[in-house]
């Protein structure tokens, strides 16, 4: 009898294909996650697409903080995904960052993709905007998702507290108004964002010598 390791392919028909989401604020590794797992799944033959949305470097792929970074799908809004992928032939596995911004009918794509096409996907995003209200996709990931994940890596609020939500900063300032998805953090965009403690999202402190919220 052959042995599987942790990173063996999974032989075709032996389980139910599943829908993961895998949550957490700003910098807790989302994306670098979804670079390893697309990274063991292939090494062991499997074939996948990875897809983004609203990615940090502006163009269509994945980049962690880190400095890793490859090639993706860009999902626009009018993208089918259960088109996309049944065009590719044979797909064994999604990886889809950025899964947030995706439309909630997106959403109820994948899990089609997974019960009707036996396609695993693995979803990554934040669960929450900076007013600490949950995304509509993620709200339907957290609803549909065979398992839902909070990832582990340690992000502190400028306090040593752990940082649980992500602020929006403009001008130096924490807004709690606006539209919901505005790309910062890219260039010299003039929108940033900072990952803090419940304690200080909700007072609006971002630090020593910085404003209050407006």
């Amino acid at each position: 009898m052959t042995e599987l390791s942790a990173l063996s392919a999974v032989p075709s028909g032996a389980r139910d294909a599943v829908l993961k989401f895998y949550f957490g604020p700003m910098d807790c590794g989302k994306s670098t996650l979804a670079l390893q797992m697309n990274y063991n799944h292939a090494r062991q033959g499997r074939r996948g697409l990875v897809l983004t949305k609203h990615d940090r470097s502006g163009g269509p792929r994945v980049t962690s903080r880190i400095g890793l970074g490859r090639d993706a799908i860009e999902v626009e809004d009018s993208l089918d995904l259960v088109r996309l992928v049944t065009s590719y032939g044979q797909v064994d596995y999604l990886i889809c960052d950025e899964a947030c911004f995706y439309r909630v009918e997106q959403i109820e794509q994948l899990a089609d993709l997974v019960d009707e096409h036996g396609v695993d996907v693995y979803a990554f995003g934040l669960a929450s905007d900076f007013r600490s209200v949950m995304f509509p996709a993620a709200q339907r990931l957290f609803e549909l998702a065979d398992e839902v994940c909070r990832l582990q890596v340690e992000v502190l609020c400028w306090c040593g507290r752990p940082g649980q939500l992500n602020a929006r900063v403009v001008g130096g300032v924490l807004v709690r108004t606006g539209e919901q998805v505005v790309i910062g953090d890219t260039g010299d965009a003039p929108v940033r964002y900072q990952v803090l403690c419940r304690r200080h999202h909700r007072s609006g402190e971002l630090g020593e010598g910085t404003p209050a919220a407006r």
